[in-house]
């Protein structure tokens, strides 16, 4: 039982740092990992090199992948690519059903683009469609976030469900993660869209709220001040064809060899390593470029990827240290076996990642430190497969989505953007965001009984 309420005194460290004194998450890991291994009695002349391989563990798995995918987001976003794929969706399904139509445009954007600049970009094109379509603004609102929110939560190359592959074990078999994350990020989705119907007549009630009827305009103005944009083939290419190198290479790889093993099969092979598939995303993305001087602009949009990318690194990375540190005490034996008594299988991480979500706020550091914790306990409550991985991972992604509040950045985006009072948002998009979790983890938990 000792063992159990120290692991919960971590735990409410981890929440009251990086919540209450606004400790950042990278520090407080690490802060986490070194009380975990003195209080668990690891040799003291252990600790450092247990942190430290943690650390570089997991980012030998998957920090290039990061580094990569955050480079790419950055280029579209920067390019107007993100604003091509939303003029492609809004062509292809015309204006019949406006707020499936934005959830699917958020969908797809927050995929290579972090869910708080994805709703930036749309914000004007959301507004348009609303004042055009005679729909309420906050029922767009709620179709765009929760569209944006559900890859996020997800969807590799998008960092939180990246590193929770990697705590996981999951580095090399990527492509599982994003088939299964796909699927259930669209049914999230969905989700959130039904929610948003529910607001189809209610009009924002914030401060400034009467200035968004007058803004038909922003969204064609907006496109103005990126030039010329890229066609659909060039703002999709970056990101979809490396999803496509990666799911093809798992697919290559299935025991039953669908492909053979011949030159094809090496060929899928080397390609759906997902570090390879990202650096061909990279280099597509090269011609969304626009200066004349497009070695100077490349090297600029890597700095600025860097720079947002470097947080996210230190972040996993500590994640991965605090994990390490578990794996080498007798925990996760101890809770998994006790678990497994119970009988809550795949509902526990979903319950400790909600919990982290809700308390600190941040989706990525509620993915990256419940699948640190729950990784050594897979093996004991009946999770140890490929497929077990990752559909906890996926359980991991619907209790980090669970509830964005008043402590989630995303929260503040989407209320300032759509001029809702904080008491209209809690309806609408706190409540969204509840209902995709729980919906979400209801389709993970079905998955279970099929698949494993």
């Amino acid at each position: 039982m000792s063992q159990v309420l120290i692991l919960l005194a971590v735990i409410f460290f981890i929440v009251i740092a990086t919540s209450k004194f606004k400790l950042h998450p990278f520090l407080t890991l690490i802060i986490a990992s070194f009380i975990t291994a003195f209080s668990y009695g690891l040799p003291s002349a252990d600790i450092a090199g247990i942190i430290t391989s943690g650390f570089g563990g997991i980012l030998g798995y998957i920090g290039l992948v990061i580094v990569l995918g955050t480079i790419i987001g950055t280029i579209l976003e920067k390019s107007g690519a993100a604003i091509t794929m939303a003029d492609v969706v809004i062509k292809v399904l015309g204006k019949r059903f406006p707020t499936l139509t934005m959830s699917i445009i958020g969908y797809l954007v927050s995929i290579p683009v972090f869910c708080d600049s994805g709703f930036v970009i749309l914000n004007s094109l959301k507004q348009s469609m609303a004042n055009r379509m005679k729909v309420s603004s906050v029922s767009m609102s709620v179709a765009l976030a929760t569209g944006l929110y559900a890859t996020h939560t997800f969807v590799p190359p998008t960092p939180g469900p990246i590193a929770a592959a990697g705590n996981l074990g999951l580095g090399s078999n990527l492509g599982l993660v994003i088939f299964v994350g796909i699927f259930v990020a669209a049914v999230a989705a969905l989700a959130g869209t039904l929610w948003a119907n529910r607001f189809a007549n209610v009009e924002p009630d914030g401060e400034g709220a009467e200035e968004l009827k007058n803004n038909v305009d922003d969204f064609e103005q907006l496109k103005e001040t990126y030039g010329v944009l890229p066609s659909a083939s060039r703002a999709f290419a970056p990101i979809f064809v490396p999803i496509l190198l990666i799911c093809f290479g798992s697919i290559a790889n299935f025991p039953s060899a669908p492909l053979g093993n011949g030159f094809l099969f090496d060929l899928l092979i080397f390609l759906g390593q997902p570090v390879n598939a990202l650096m061909i995303g990279l280099f597509l993305s090269i011609s969304l470029l626009k200066s004349d001087n497009k070695i100077k602009e490349f090297s600029e949009r890597i700095s600025q990827g860097l720079v947002v990318a470097a947080p996210i690194l230190l972040i996993t990375g500590a994640g991965g240290a605090f994990g390490a540190v578990l794996k080498a005490t007798e925990i996760g034996t101890f809770i998994g076996t006790s678990l497994s008594a119970l009988g809550i299988g795949i509902f526990m991480p979903f319950i400790v990642a909600a919990a982290l979500k809700s308390a600190q706020g941040s989706s990525t550091v509620a993915l990256v430190a419940t699948s640190a914790l729950v990784a050594p306990m897979l093996g004991d409550i009946g999770l140890a497969s490929d497929m077990g991985r990752v559909l906890t991972v996926m359980a991991i992604g619907a209790g980090a989505m669970t509830v964005s509040h008043a402590n989630d950045s995303f929260f503040w985006v989407v209320t300032q953007f759509s001029r809702m009072s904080v008491k209209q948002a809690y309806k609408a998009q706190t409540m969204a965001t509840l209902v995709q979790g729980i919906t979400a983890m209801t389709l993970v938990f079905i998955l279970s009984l099929v698949l494993l």
